[in-house]
């Protein structure tokens, strides 16, 4: 039984250096071509080798069965620990496009308040909110807008600067 306990602890204990040094220790398994999200993957080995080793003790330990029918038990609890393992990290890694990082297109039509006057001859500031978090823009535009204004923008001039025209209601 010491031998299978030691193996659970020997996955847990690899399970809590694949988090904490997250992707160093990946590198040992590149060569393999399973890479960081494969069936070869640190978290996968870590769960199969803890379940491993802690249903062959539990099996070796509640029922008369010898220590091959306690391995056996093991590596199926442990092979079903694994590809429940894979399969997560494979759902918490998928790239959404909902959760994609704004465009520069995304601006276009949206609106915000004036933070800093519009001269007509040069930049002011508007407060917009690319992916729903506040950021100012430099803004220009064709007539002078007053702080406060609500404006919408109508052009994306570079990444922090966009022409604006005052809300019309």
């Amino acid at each position: 039984m010491g031998w299978f306990l030691g193996l659970g602890a020997a996955g847990l204990l690899l399970l809590v250096l694949s988090l904490v040094f997250d992707g160093v220790l990946e590198g040992i398994f590149d060569g393999l071509g399973a890479g960081p999200d494969g069936l070869l993957s640190l978290p996968v080995i870590a769960g199969f080798m803890s379940m491993l080793g802690f249903a062959g003790a539990i099996t070796l330990g509640t029922t008369g069965l010898g220590a091959v029918a306690a391995a056996a038990t093991g590596v199926l609890a442990g092979t079903g620990a694994g590809w429940l393992t894979w399969r997560l990290s494979r759902a918490l890694m998928r790239d959404d496009d909902a959760s994609a990082a704004p465009r520069r297109d995304d601006l276009l039509g949206t609106s915000g308040p004036v933070v800093t006057g519009i001269p007509a001859d040069g930049y002011g500031e508007v407060l917009l909110y690319p992916g729903g978090q506040p950021r100012k823009f430099a803004a220009k535009s064709s007539s002078p807008v007053t702080r406060g204004t609500e404006v919408w923008v109508e052009s994306v001039l570079s990444a922090t600067s966009v022409t604006v025209r005052p809300v019309e209601r």
